[in-house]
């Protein structure tokens, strides 16, 4: 069952004066300066469209991954333009509810207000907050955002753990060097794994052929990319 945020003009004027309640805040929880607890909420950024009656309802999910139980409750600077389902209660360890969000007037008086709203979140004897802001734009959601929030800046690319060449690997006539190449390199690392201690005596290996611990630590590193890559 929907039901609309409430806020008396108390909580708003607190709000207005700071950025957040205090210790004694019987509605908001016990969040004082120096006890934050992180608040795990996403995503940070509601986008509504004002051509699109499939965005003019958000889902925010807040999760649990601590081992005691908290309390939430969401607050808006514009609920009158807003409703929030289940916009206070609990979630248990370990797991994460949805806070479904509906802007009720996307009409053009609004288009590029943005709205925040604010996560009171306490539990083991710590509090914390979260601020996500919400806006209404017109038009319809690009094809490459989803659930509200931009895309992330092309010019910062993710990087994976294997490197460029090992984690896109050519295919063609230069694949076969390319593949004999990962050989050569796993046989070294092999060889380099087999051999002694510096302080692990061997009568088959010179002293000067002994190797270290960060060696065969970066040698079975190394083994460990080539193997993903033989087997993909």
């Amino acid at each position: 069952m929907q039901r609309p945020m409430r806020r008396s003009e108390q909580e708003l004027e607190r709000w207005n004066k700071r950025d957040a309640p205090g210790p004694s805040s019987p509605s908001a929880g016990p969040v004082g300066p120096d006890e934050n607890l992180p608040v795990f909420l996403f995503p940070t950024e509601l986008v509504f469209y004002a051509g699109q009656r499939s965005t003019h309802k958000r889902v925010l999910t807040l999760y649990n991954p601590y081992n005691f139980p908290l309390r939430f409750k969401m607050l808006c600077t514009a609920p009158a333009l807003y409703t929030v389902v289940d916009a206070e209660g609990s979630v248990r360890p370990h797991s994460c509810v949805d806070i479904v969000v509906r802007h009720q007037d996307v009409s053009s008086v609004h288009l590029g207000q943005k709205d925040r709203f604010r996560l009171n979140m306490w539990g083991g004897g710590r509090g914390g907050l979260r601020i996500v802001w919400a806006e209404l734009r017109e038009g319809q959601e690009p094809p490459q955002e989803k659930g509200g929030v931009r895309p992330p800046t092309p010019a910062q690319p993710v990087r994976g753990i294997l490197p460029p060449e090992l984690n896109r690997p050519k295919r063609g006539a230069g694949n076969l060097s390319q593949f004999l190449m990962y050989v050569v390199i796993g046989f070294v690392c092999v060889a380099v794994l087999m051999l002694p201690l510096p302080h692990e005596p061997s009568p088959m290996v010179p002293t000067h052929a002994h190797v270290t611990v960060m060696q065969k630590l970066v040698c079975a590193y190394v083994l460990g990319l080539l193997t993903m890559v033989f087997l993909r």
